[in-house]
Protein backbone atom coordinates (compact mmCIF):
# COMPACT_ATOMS: atom_id res chain seq x y z
CA UNK A 1 0.00 0.00 0.00
CA UNK A 2 1.07 3.56 -0.58
CA UNK A 3 -0.24 7.08 -0.99
CA UNK A 4 -1.18 8.04 -4.58
CA UNK A 5 1.75 10.37 -5.31
CA UNK A 6 2.56 12.23 -8.52
CA UNK A 7 4.61 10.27 -11.08
CA UNK A 8 6.13 7.97 -8.42
CA UNK A 9 9.72 6.75 -8.50
CA UNK A 10 10.89 3.34 -9.70
CA UNK A 11 10.92 1.85 -6.18
CA UNK A 12 7.18 2.49 -5.85
CA UNK A 13 6.53 0.32 -8.91
CA UNK A 14 8.94 -2.35 -7.74
CA UNK A 15 6.82 -2.72 -4.61
CA UNK A 16 3.69 -2.72 -6.75
CA UNK A 17 4.94 -5.47 -9.06
CA UNK A 18 5.96 -7.67 -6.10
CA UNK A 19 2.46 -7.51 -4.60
CA UNK A 20 -0.69 -9.50 -5.28
CA UNK A 21 -2.87 -6.57 -4.22
CA UNK A 22 -1.77 -2.95 -3.95
CA UNK A 23 -3.94 -0.40 -2.11
CA UNK A 24 -3.69 3.27 -2.96
CA UNK A 25 -4.33 5.21 0.25
CA UNK A 26 -6.46 7.99 -1.21
CA UNK A 27 -8.22 8.73 2.09
CA UNK A 28 -5.26 9.23 4.40
CA UNK A 29 -3.90 12.61 5.48
CA UNK A 30 -1.89 14.57 2.94
CA UNK A 31 1.62 15.39 4.23
CA UNK A 32 1.98 18.74 5.99
CA UNK A 33 5.53 19.57 4.93
CA UNK A 34 7.57 19.02 1.79
CA UNK A 35 7.21 15.53 0.37
CA UNK A 36 7.03 13.62 -2.89
CA UNK A 37 3.24 13.67 -2.75
CA UNK A 38 3.06 16.27 -5.52
CA UNK A 39 6.48 16.09 -7.14
CA UNK A 40 9.17 13.87 -8.58
CA UNK A 41 12.37 14.03 -10.61
CA UNK A 42 12.94 13.47 -14.31
CA UNK A 43 16.17 13.58 -16.29
CA UNK A 44 16.96 16.53 -18.57
CA UNK A 45 20.02 17.49 -20.60
CA UNK A 46 21.19 19.41 -17.51
CA UNK A 47 20.66 16.58 -15.05
CA UNK A 48 17.81 15.78 -12.68
CA UNK A 49 14.90 18.23 -12.51
CA UNK A 50 12.04 18.25 -10.00
CA UNK A 51 8.53 18.56 -11.43
CA UNK A 52 6.18 19.98 -8.79
CA UNK A 53 2.39 20.29 -9.02
CA UNK A 54 1.14 23.40 -7.16
CA UNK A 55 -1.62 22.32 -4.76
CA UNK A 56 -3.88 23.88 -2.14
CA UNK A 57 -5.70 22.53 0.91
CA UNK A 58 -9.29 23.35 1.90
CA UNK A 59 -9.76 26.50 3.94
CA UNK A 60 -10.09 25.75 7.64
CA UNK A 61 -8.41 22.37 7.41
CA UNK A 62 -5.58 23.58 9.70
CA UNK A 63 -3.09 21.72 7.56
CA UNK A 64 -5.00 18.46 7.95
CA UNK A 65 -6.57 17.37 4.68
CA UNK A 66 -7.06 14.05 2.95
CA UNK A 67 -5.57 13.29 -0.45
CA UNK A 68 -9.03 13.53 -1.99
CA UNK A 69 -9.47 17.05 -0.60
CA UNK A 70 -6.33 18.43 -2.26
CA UNK A 71 -6.87 20.75 -5.23
CA UNK A 72 -4.67 22.23 -7.94
CA UNK A 73 -3.56 25.70 -6.89
CA UNK A 74 -3.57 26.69 -10.57
CA UNK A 75 -3.60 24.98 -13.96
CA UNK A 76 -0.55 26.60 -15.54
CA UNK A 77 1.63 23.70 -14.40
CA UNK A 78 0.03 21.32 -16.89
CA UNK A 79 1.51 22.73 -20.08
CA UNK A 80 4.75 23.59 -18.31
CA UNK A 81 5.24 19.97 -17.19
CA UNK A 82 4.25 18.59 -20.57
CA UNK A 83 6.64 20.91 -22.39
CA UNK A 84 9.46 20.02 -20.01
CA UNK A 85 8.84 16.27 -20.42
CA UNK A 86 8.67 16.66 -24.20
CA UNK A 87 11.96 18.58 -24.31
CA UNK A 88 13.65 16.07 -22.02
CA UNK A 89 12.45 12.86 -23.69
CA UNK A 90 11.68 13.65 -27.32
CA UNK A 91 14.54 11.35 -28.36
CA UNK A 92 13.56 8.55 -25.97
CA UNK A 93 12.76 5.28 -27.71
CA UNK A 94 9.12 5.07 -26.61
CA UNK A 95 8.28 8.77 -26.42
CA UNK A 96 6.19 9.05 -29.59
CA UNK A 97 4.04 6.09 -28.61
CA UNK A 98 3.46 7.03 -24.98
CA UNK A 99 3.55 10.81 -24.74
CA UNK A 100 0.09 11.37 -26.34
CA UNK A 101 -1.43 9.12 -23.67
CA UNK A 102 0.36 11.03 -20.91
CA UNK A 103 -0.76 14.35 -22.38
CA UNK A 104 -4.37 13.20 -22.53
CA UNK A 105 -4.41 12.22 -18.84
CA UNK A 106 -2.72 15.41 -17.63
CA UNK A 107 -4.96 17.70 -19.70
CA UNK A 108 -8.23 15.87 -19.07
CA UNK A 109 -8.35 15.01 -15.35
CA UNK A 110 -9.26 17.90 -13.03
CA UNK A 111 -8.74 16.20 -9.66
CA UNK A 112 -5.24 15.98 -8.13
CA UNK A 113 -5.91 12.60 -6.53
CA UNK A 114 -7.73 11.17 -9.55
CA UNK A 115 -4.90 12.27 -11.83
CA UNK A 116 -2.29 10.58 -9.65
CA UNK A 117 -4.33 7.36 -9.53
CA UNK A 118 -4.78 7.42 -13.30
CA UNK A 119 -1.08 8.07 -13.90
CA UNK A 120 -0.10 5.23 -11.56
CA UNK A 121 -2.44 2.81 -13.35
CA UNK A 122 -1.17 3.96 -16.75
CA UNK A 123 2.49 3.68 -15.74
CA UNK A 124 1.93 0.25 -14.17
CA UNK A 125 0.31 -1.04 -17.35
CA UNK A 126 3.11 0.41 -19.47
CA UNK A 127 5.72 -1.26 -17.25
CA UNK A 128 3.97 -4.61 -17.68
CA UNK A 129 2.68 -4.82 -14.10
CA UNK A 130 -0.60 -6.72 -13.73
CA UNK A 131 -1.05 -6.41 -9.93
CA UNK A 132 -4.58 -5.64 -8.80
CA UNK A 133 -4.74 -1.98 -7.71
CA UNK A 134 -7.48 -1.08 -5.22
CA UNK A 135 -8.49 2.28 -3.76
CA UNK A 136 -8.88 2.64 -0.02
CA UNK A 137 -11.94 4.83 -0.66
CA UNK A 138 -13.65 2.00 -2.55
CA UNK A 139 -13.09 -0.64 0.12
CA UNK A 140 -15.82 0.91 2.16
CA UNK A 141 -15.07 1.50 5.84
CA UNK A 142 -12.94 3.34 8.43
CA UNK A 143 -9.71 1.38 8.70
CA UNK A 144 -8.15 3.26 11.62
CA UNK A 145 -4.58 4.55 11.99
CA UNK A 146 -1.17 3.06 11.18
CA UNK A 147 -0.94 -0.64 12.14
CA UNK A 148 -4.71 -1.02 12.48
CA UNK A 149 -4.97 0.31 8.94
CA UNK A 150 -2.58 -2.39 7.73
CA UNK A 151 -4.39 -5.16 9.61
CA UNK A 152 -7.85 -4.15 8.43
CA UNK A 153 -6.84 -3.57 4.83
CA UNK A 154 -5.12 -6.98 4.81
CA UNK A 155 -8.33 -8.58 6.07
CA UNK A 156 -10.45 -6.65 3.57
CA UNK A 157 -8.30 -7.72 0.62
CA UNK A 158 -7.67 -11.28 1.78
CA UNK A 159 -3.92 -10.78 2.23
CA UNK A 160 -1.68 -12.38 4.86
CA UNK A 161 1.60 -10.54 4.14
CA UNK A 162 2.40 -6.84 4.15
CA UNK A 163 5.29 -5.58 1.99
CA UNK A 164 6.53 -2.32 3.50
CA UNK A 165 9.04 0.18 2.26
CA UNK A 166 12.11 0.53 4.44
CA UNK A 167 10.86 3.93 5.62
CA UNK A 168 7.94 2.26 7.38
CA UNK A 169 10.18 0.54 9.93
CA UNK A 170 9.70 3.39 12.41
CA UNK A 171 5.92 2.89 12.37
CA UNK A 172 5.40 -0.83 11.86
CA UNK A 173 4.67 -3.09 14.83
CA UNK A 174 5.72 -6.55 13.62
CA UNK A 175 4.43 -8.26 16.78
CA UNK A 176 1.01 -6.63 16.56
CA UNK A 177 0.74 -7.53 12.88
CA UNK A 178 1.82 -11.11 13.56
CA UNK A 179 -0.80 -11.45 16.28
CA UNK A 180 -3.38 -10.45 13.66
CA UNK A 181 -2.05 -13.03 11.18
CA UNK A 182 -0.12 -10.60 8.99
CA UNK A 183 3.53 -11.29 8.16
CA UNK A 184 5.65 -8.14 7.78
CA UNK A 185 8.25 -8.01 5.02
CA UNK A 186 10.47 -5.14 3.95
CA UNK A 187 11.38 -4.08 0.45
CA UNK A 188 15.12 -3.88 -0.03
CA UNK A 189 15.36 -1.96 -3.29
CA UNK A 190 18.13 -0.53 -5.40
CA UNK A 191 17.30 1.00 -8.76
CA UNK A 192 18.44 -1.36 -11.54
CA UNK A 193 20.48 0.38 -14.21
CA UNK A 194 18.62 0.72 -17.49
CA UNK A 195 19.22 2.69 -20.71
CA UNK A 196 18.80 6.45 -20.25
CA UNK A 197 19.35 9.45 -22.46
CA UNK A 198 22.67 11.19 -21.74
CA UNK A 199 25.92 9.97 -20.26
CA UNK A 200 26.06 7.93 -17.08
CA UNK A 201 23.12 6.69 -15.04
CA UNK A 202 20.93 8.73 -12.68
CA UNK A 203 19.04 6.52 -10.16
CA UNK A 204 15.84 7.14 -8.21
CA UNK A 205 13.96 9.16 -10.83
CA UNK A 206 10.27 9.04 -11.57
CA UNK A 207 9.41 5.74 -13.22
CA UNK A 208 8.32 7.85 -16.17
CA UNK A 209 12.01 7.93 -17.10
CA UNK A 210 12.16 4.12 -17.23
CA UNK A 211 8.87 3.91 -19.10
CA UNK A 212 9.78 6.38 -21.86
CA UNK A 213 13.28 4.97 -22.30
CA UNK A 214 12.52 1.25 -22.02
CA UNK A 215 8.81 0.84 -22.72
CA UNK A 216 8.53 -1.63 -19.83
CA UNK A 217 10.39 -3.04 -16.86
CA UNK A 218 13.89 -3.61 -18.27
CA UNK A 219 14.97 -6.76 -16.43
CA UNK A 220 13.77 -9.28 -13.84
CA UNK A 221 15.24 -7.06 -11.13
CA UNK A 222 17.74 -7.76 -8.42
CA UNK A 223 15.96 -6.06 -5.54
CA UNK A 224 15.40 -8.33 -2.57
CA UNK A 225 12.75 -8.69 0.10
CA UNK A 226 13.59 -9.47 3.70
CA UNK A 227 11.50 -10.59 6.65
CA UNK A 228 11.00 -8.18 9.52
CA UNK A 229 13.78 -8.51 12.05
CA UNK A 230 16.33 -9.90 9.60
CA UNK A 231 19.27 -8.22 7.90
Amino acid sequence: MHQPNYLPWVGFFDKLRRSDVFVLLDEVQYPRGRSVANRNRIRTANGALMLTVPVSKPAGSEGKALYREIRFADLGWRQKHLRTIEQAYARARHFERLFPELRSLVERIDSFCDLNVALIRWMAEGLGISTRIALMSELGRDFGPQNQLIIRLAAETGCTEYLSGAGGAAYNDAELLADAGVTLRYQDFRTPEYPQLGEGFLPDLSALDMLLNCGGWPDPGTAGIRLAGTS
